[in-house]
């Protein structure tokens, strides 16, 4: 059975990788119940990991740069337990010429609808090179989870955004969806800050 991390991790960790984000959508990341949610996010706030900041009618969650040390120092005593390290440098090792491609990909066609360059990027073109990085983080995502089940449910999700955006160009790049861009961004923050390292 694939290693379990501590709620109290997955919470602070939800935080790094999702950037800034309300108190649901910090539970929901790694499907935990929202009262169990706030009282690590409140516990952590009184250390000094976390703010919260109001943002128009709302308030979200950020991690401070304390919180991303200690935060760090967690992820990589939770791989030294469940013996996951070597599996997580191999995985991130092969997944830097993905990054790249699926970078590559979102950037050209961000430019072609807004008209700028003169290179012409079609829809296919593009959802064909996310569909190739979605067949990579499949097999990525099932050597990890091997190991610990908190990088589960990349795959699919990046998946989806790649299927959706065939009728909805909105999923490749979107921010405010479970877009393409905005999966994949969260599995590199997931493998940086498990092995600390930087973009």
């Amino acid at each position: 059975m694939p290693h379990r991390t501590p709620t109290d991790i997955l919470v602070l960790h939800a935080v790094r990788i999702l950037g800034y984000a309300e108190t649901a959508r910090i539970a929901a990341r790694f499907d935990l119940p929202v009262e169990t949610t706030v009282e690590h996010l409140l516990d952590a706030q009184a250390r000094g990991w976390v703010t919260r900041t109001p943002f128009a009618e709302d308030s979200g969650w950020s991690l401070t740069d304390l919180g991303k040390v200690h935060g760090e120092r967690l992820l990589a005593a939770d791989l030294d337990r469940c013996g996951s390290r070597t599996v997580v440098v191999q995985v991130h090792r092969e997944f830097l010429p993905h990054n790249v491609a699926v970078a590559d990909a979102c950037t050209a066609w961000q430019l072609a609808e807004l008209g700028i360059g003169e290179a012409i990027v079609t829809l296919d073109e593009t959802t064909t090179r996310l569909g190739i990085a979605a067949d990579a983080l499949a097999d990525f995502e099932a050597r990890l989870v091997a190991g610990t089940d908190r990088f589960a449910g990349y795959q699919q999700r990046f998946a989806d955004a790649v299927e959706r955006s065939s009728t909805d160009p909105g999923w490749i790049t979107a921010t405010d969806r479970d877009s393409c861009h905005r999966v994949w961004f969260e599995f590199h923050e997931d493998l940086i800050a498990s092995l600390g390292l930087v973009r």
